[in-house]
């Protein structure tokens, strides 16, 4: 630790000791002032100049010259633009006023910008600049450092010249000066906490006791005033007994228009890493059955609850009649330990959608309740021919040091902040996925999302990916893509080719956070593989998947002409913490300085773990009206365009990503941050990063009551929800 300190004073110092004691002065009226100024309270309904600007600081002989940098939204098809390794990608432009003629500095003829990371290698050139705004390029450096230089040449591949400006990437403010205070050893705060306990209810013996979730390796965790907290909540497991079935692996069921389906929500038993869990299952099948239909059907589900607690299912980006969308306590009561409820599902788009609980999703959800829909149109969703299709779910499950579950709250949900991040990650329901396929095979994956706060980075090693739908059908034309960046609930197609035989790893690839150290930490979990064999696909579909063609019958793009209009509503997306432990509120004003835009992984386990839903009420919040959650009244009719600007505020004691469903109803998303965005597609799920915004326009089509909501099931049941009333048509 010393001698990371002492190599960053060594290396950094002298670079910034030339800026140190700038005399004050008073800057000319002329100079045109910095964009990048914090406006975290001044300004919450816009991106955060706290996470997406940096301000250049000058030279003393240069005083007077003003600069900033934007770290604008990549170009992405996705809600977070990062790379394929999960470093965050920018796209940089700088705006500077008073620069002199470079030649009154020296023999210089230009000025020039630069990015490096803080060890100042590699030293990566991005351009001429100049007085005025100049357009940079993109960056994904996780910490990174802006240099402006007067150089000899515009030619020059080389920094040599004299330093102007500099500044500094918002991530840089997470290394902390009291980052070396001590703190008491994880591993005896552990031993510790299991000393403590509340008795509880589920099994059939012993009461269930609380036990922290393992700590992370390789990561310092502070414990001084945690030793011995546990959740203020009795904690909770499902009951478990000899007659519980083994779970079986997920079953087709193809169905057609008038067709009858039963659909039972019970428990079942698993072995994982060598221990018998029980978990909850739809049909005693983990995932629940894979349900296909045609666009147009309308099926009838005989719901069976054999669960110990209430629960009902939502038919997550149906646009089904109201009365059948599962919202307990909107549009029906929940379905009673052995009760019935008989669902009517119409399904009126082609596309990829899911079922789940929406009753204490972070428990029934967290054990396995979920199943997946694939929705087929005549005209076929996606042009495009493939070789195979995979429908795949992305979950992740906690688990303590001995193998069994993490506890629940019995009365509210534990993991209130960040959400229950899991240890064991479950690829289909299972631990490894695995497929074979020919060589040159094209494989059509539908992705979703079904964990309780993860989001993923997925890619294939040795497979090109083409990314062809979203939520709900296909995007206006195909992308290439590097890796697939999931939010909870959503969902993605891909059109993958495997040409080279042997094995194609499925990886998840994120950078996390040491918030001790104030570093990112590169992760890589292997999902699955996908075995590619010798003998070459039939028919060979290559040729068509090489082509990038227009993805015909989305007409999506008449939207654009309501980018420029103002939002019919808006909504704040923020957190009112009450009654947070002081060790764990010392934690959190340390995170202070700096937010990830997305919490990749779940780093501080023990932290997110005592925070209950009573202590963080997660807010959905009408500026026009100050209303909130429930409170907020938002009423309109069938056929009408609804935009609406969502932020998710910077200026929180704990800001967090929200990915923000809307039930019954589909929307794509005009801007990010304010950038336009050039490829649509139908969704029912948008990611919102920290400090970020999004405008969305709704196409109001279905009457009824609906939510909206977050979909981190800890914020879900912490409070972020309200609904909506659409009217018939005018």
């Amino acid at each position: 630790m010393r001698s990371l300190l002492f190599y960053l004073l060594l290396v950094v110092g002298p670079l910034l000791g030339s800026f140190r004691d700038r005399p004050h002065q008073v800057v000319p009226a002329s100079v045109p002032p910095p964009i990048c100024v914090d406006s975290v309270h001044r300004a919450p309904f816009g991106p955060s100049n706290d996470l997406y600007c940096i301000e250049l600081v000058p030279r003393p002989e240069v005083y007077q010259v003003k600069g900033s940098v934007e770290l604008g939204r990549a170009a992405s098809p996705f809600d977070v633009a990062v790379d394929i390794d999960g470093h965050q990608k920018y796209d940089l432009s700088v705006d500077i006023g008073g620069l002199p003629d470079p030649s009154t500095l020296g023999s210089f003829r230009v000025y020039v910008a630069w990015v490096t990371p803080p060890v100042l290698a590699p030293m990566v050139k991005l351009g001429v600049v100049g007085n005025g705004h100049t357009h940079l390029g993109p960056v994904a450096f996780d910490k990174f450092m802006v240099l402006i230089t007067a150089e000899s040449d515009s030619g020059v591949t080389e920094r040599t010249g004299k330093l102007v400006l500099r500044g500094t990437s918002p991530s840089i403010r997470m290394q902390r000066h009291d980052m070396l205070l001590p703190y008491t050893a994880a591993s005896t705060a552990m031993d510790s906490m299991h000393s403590g306990h509340h008795a509880g209810h589920g099994g059939e013996a012993a009461a269930v006791e609380w036990a922290a979730p393992p700590m992370r390796p390789g990561f310092l965790m502070p414990m001084l005033g945690m030793e011995g907290l546990v959740p203020p909540v009795a904690p909770w497991l499902p009951p478990t007994g000899s007659k519980v079935p083994l779970a079986r692996p997920r079953e087709l069921r193809r169905l057609k228009n008038g067709d009858v389906l039963a659909l039972d929500a019970a428990p079942v038993r698993r072995v994982l890493r060598g221990n018998a869990l029980t978990l909850y299952a739809f049909n005693g099948q983990y995932p629940g059955p894979l349900i296909q239909v045609d666009a147009g059907a309308t099926i009838t589900v005989n719901f069976t609850n054999h669960l110990d607690q209430p629960t009902s299912v939502h038919w997550h980006g149906i646009r089904l009649d109201n009365r059948y969308d599962g919202a307990v306590g909107v549009t029906q009561d929940a379905v009673p330990p052995g009760g019935r409820f008989q669902y009517r599902v119409h399904f009126p788009d082609a596309g990829i959608f899911w079922y789940h609980p929406h009753v204490r999703e972070d428990i029934q959800q967290e054990l396995g309740l979920y199943g997946n829909i694939l929705v087929r149109s005549p005209k076929g969703m996606v042009p495009a021919a493939v070789n195979d299709e995979e429908v795949v779910t992305l979950d992740d499950l906690l688990l303590g040091e001995d193998g069994s579950l993490v506890p629940f709250g019995m009365d509210t949900p534990t993991h209130a902040l960040m959400g229950r991040f899991g240890n064991l990650f479950l690829t289909n329901g299972e631990p490894v996925y695995s497929k074979t396929v020919a060589r040159g095979a094209v494989v059509r994956y539908y992705f979703t999302n079904v964990s309780n706060t993860r989001t993923f980075n997925v890619s294939f090693t040795g497979g090109k990916m083409k990314l062809v739908g979203g939520d709900g059908g296909a995007f206006e034309r195909g992308e290439w893509v590097e890796s697939v960046p999931i939010a909870p609930a959503q969902r993605y197609i891909v059109d993958v080719a495997f040409s080279i035989s042997g094995n194609s790893w499925l990886l998840n690839r994120v950078q996390s956070i040491d918030h001790i150290l104030g570093n990112f930490i590169s992760e890589v979990d292997t999902l699955g593989a996908v075995h590619v064999g010798a003998s070459p696909a039939a028919p060979d579909h290559q040729s068509q998947f090489a082509r990038l063609t227009g993805l015909a019958g989305n007409d999506l793009g008449r939207f654009r002409s309501d980018l420029d209009r103002p939002a019919d509503r808006e909504l704040l997306l923020t957190v009112r913490p009450k009654n947070i432990p002081y060790a764990v509120l010392r934690m959190l004003q340390m995170d202070l300085p700096y937010a990830n835009p997305v919490e990749w992984s779940g780093t501080m386990p023990m932290m997110d773990w005592l925070i209950t839903g009573p202590q963080a009420e997660w807010v959905l919040r009408d500026p026009a009206t100050g209303k909130e959650n429930m409170a907020i009244d938002w009423r309109f009719r069938v056929g009408d365009l609804v935009k609406i600007h969502l932020a998710n505020d910077r200026g929180t004691l704990h800001p967090m990503q929200h990915p923000i469903h809307l039930h019954g109803q589909r929307f794509v998303v005009l801007s990010y941050n304010g950038v336009p965005n050039p490829n649509l597609v139908w969704k029912d799920v948008v990611l919102l990063p920290v400090g970020a915004t999004a405008d969305i326009l709704v196409e109001v089509s279905n009457p009824g009551k609906w939510m909206i909501h977050c979909h981190v099931a800890e914020h879900l049941q912490s409070g972020m929800m309200t609904v909506f009333e659409v009217g018939p048509a005018p």
